[in-house]
């Protein structure tokens, strides 16, 4: 009888709790399914569909015209916009407006004029504990580029001359600089552009053969939005024989640049952005240009490094003299002199025992520029755009392929300005711990001397690739011009996958 008893009262109690429950989800305007681990159509990557650059050097107030080149992607499907436009002039004409991807554009850009009637913008006043003063630049170019012509985009600023180009840069929240010192450079300035609609503050950290830079950091500069300000670092750093910069936000994003001139020329070098520290980095570009080439190493945590480098040449891989060891005190930035390089090109690949990052300069360059510079960036994802390069007209450009590990194979295509292209483009193998040098030349039915892309695809089953295209002077003996470590030009980004799912239907 008991058990008779206990079963109904059991059935009674699953009743009231299957009522109670209906009763609470019928409060409810949407039926909810949870599905934990459910199978569901996953999408690995999707297309970039919106770019944001800064050029910072293009306009500025005083300098020489300069020009603008960009290309998008020549593969991009679909149609796009790309605007280029004088930074904060929103309600202006643009420079240009181009809709056609794989086709290279070049545009001039004009000195902007001096705010205040031809006068230079006064500086900010100083925070209290900032070394360095800001002030207001009159200048500078942003990109906005959507659709097709964001996927694969690549901007540069040439400069006087057409010989030196510097990438137009992504904004970001974390950059390092590396270079010789104010003891050696007349004039480091450091531009920072905010081409967005938030502000942003910056603070910059200054590592040098003495440390980290003494006294107050130089904290909380502010940057508006659609705005450009410029900071002359040379009494911040004065005494430095090399240095290390690191530009970081503490809010919003920005476009960061240093521009390194000796004497009193007019324009220097635009330095390239080194890649985030990590253990295992690489500099490609090494030209096959006489010298000692000149290798800055910054150390910023407090841990000291032991570092081994590799040169990664035509020949093979190996060690060069003064490269098998070396140790670095933590917090500090030291020069190495790399004498048994010279006239050898390819990459330099360095191994260090905790985070480290670089660059290398090499002797070249125009009057102003203390020398050609390369920096570490990441092998090559997706494919690797170049906008501006020439061959004949007293230059030649080529590109420094480098494979430190597995052996690489990338298809080589150079465009012109009407998105001509040599079909289907050069396939270059490149022999695992090896680099080659691959000569590049102006597309069929192009004027020679005018200026062409370059687009590098690593192909299916390639290893790590690393590429640094090079500017020398025609004829025997060239001399260097310019190196642009080649960065990936995305025209898809990765998703996350989805491990479960919480599933809304119906009212």
């Amino acid at each position: 009888m008991r058990s008779v008893i206990a079963n109904r009262a059991i059935s009674l109690a699953v009743l009231v709790v299957a009522v109670a429950a209906a009763a609470g989800l019928s409060m409810w305007k949407h039926t909810v399914t949870l599905a934990a681990n459910a199978p569901q159509p996953q999408r690995h990557s999707a297309p970039v569909n919106t770019v944001l650059r800064g050029c910072p050097a293009p306009g500025l107030a005083g300098a020489p015209a300069s020009r603008v080149a960009l290309i998008a992607g020549p593969d991009a499907g679909g149609s796009g916009r790309a605007v280029v436009s004088r930074i904060g002039d929103a309600t202006g004409t643009p420079l240009a407006s181009l809709a056609k991807p794989g086709a290279l554009t070049v545009t001039d850009v004009h000195p902007a004029a001096a705010r205040g009637r031809g006068k230079t913008p006064a500086p900010a006043p100083a925070p209290t504990g900032q070394p360095a003063v800001t002030t207001p630049a009159a200048g500078g170019v942003v990109i906005q580029a959507s659709g097709a012509m964001a996927r694969g985009l690549a901007a540069e600023q040439v400069l006087p001359g057409g010989k030196i180009s510097a990438r137009c840069g992504d904004p970001g929240t974390d950059f390092w600089f590396l270079s010789p010192g104010a003891f050696s450079i007349a004039h480091i300035q450091l531009y920072l552009m905010n081409v967005a609609s938030q502000p942003a503050a910056v603070d910059v950290q200054a590592y040098t053969d003495a440390g980290p830079l003494q006294g107050s950091p130089d904290t909380g500069v502010a940057v508006a939005p659609h705005s450009m300000v410029t900071q002359s670092l040379g009494k911040m750093l004065r005494g430095t024989r090399m240095v290390a910069l690191n530009v970081r936000t503490s809010v919003g994003q920005v476009v960061a640049a240093v521009e390194e001139t000796t004497g009193r020329a007019r324009s220097g070098a635009w330095l390239p952005g080194s890649a985030a520290p990590g253990t295992r980095i690489v500099i490609p570009g090494m030209p096959p240009t006489a010298g000692t080439r000149q290798l800055f190493i910054t150390v910023p945590g407090t841990h000291d490094a032991h570092i081994t480098l590799s040169a990664v040449t035509d020949k093979g891989s190996y060690h060069p003299t003064g490269g098998a060891g070396l140790d670095i005190p933590g917090g500090s930035v030291v020069q190495v002199s790399l004498s048994s390089l010279s006239g050898l090109f390819g990459a330099l690949q360095i191994s260090s025992s905790v985070p480290v990052t670089a660059s290398l300069m090499m002797r070249g360059g125009p009057n102003g520029t203390p020398g050609v510079f390369s920096a570490a960036v990441p092998a090559l994802q997706q494919q690797g755009v170049v906008a501006v390069n020439e061959t004949g007209g007293g230059a030649a450009s080529s590109l420094v392929l480098s494979a430190p590990w597995r052996g690489a194979r990338v298809r080589v295509t150079e465009i012109g300005s009407g998105g001509a292209q040599a079909a289907p483009g050069s396939v270059v193998a490149v022999p695992a711990h090896r680099s080659v040098l691959q000569q590049l030349s102006t597309p069929s039915g192009e004027r020679r001397g005018s200026a062409f892309a370059v687009v590098i695809l690593p192909l299916p089953g390639s290893g790590p690739v690393y590429a640094g295209r090079v500017v020398m002077s025609s004829g025997r003996g060239g001399s260097l011009q310019s190196i642009l470590p080649v960065s990936s030009a995305l025209t898809v980004v990765p998703l996350p996958g989805v491990q479960g799912a919480l599933v809304t239907a119906g009212r």
